[in-house]
């Protein structure tokens, strides 16, 4: 009889070490069904509408104004100043004088 209540003991164990794993199998799923979705996955259980093809052409004309509009009032930008050819020519003459001062320090060096 002592026999048969021991075994009854160990199964009453058994059974309550199950339902505590089951439990923890239950916090584990949680997790990783919150972490799947955190990793790029859709956070939506049901699958989002999509536009008729009237309403996005209805959105594209939309953005398209508003970008014609931003483009109006955005500050214009002046145009780069050209030099002159003969100023370019000064610019020039002046660089190779100074090389030239250099050079010369450089051999009397």
């Amino acid at each position: 009889m002592s026999k048969l209540q021991g075994l009854v003991s160990i199964v009453s164990e058994l059974r309550v070490e199950r339902t505590n794993l089951i439990n923890q199998l239950k916090h584990v799923d949680a997790a990783l069904s919150v972490l799947g979705k955190m990793n790029g996955g859709s956070s939506y259980t049901e699958p989002r509408r999509t536009p008729s093809s009237t309403s996005r052409r209805k959105m594209s004309l939309a953005q398209k104004a508003r970008r014609a509009k931003e483009s109006r009032t955005a500050v214009l930008v002046k145009p780069k100043r050209k030099m002159s050819a003969s100023a370019r020519r000064k610019i020039a003459a002046a660089q190779r004088a100074r090389w030239a001062k250099v050079r010369a320090g450089n051999k009397a060096a």
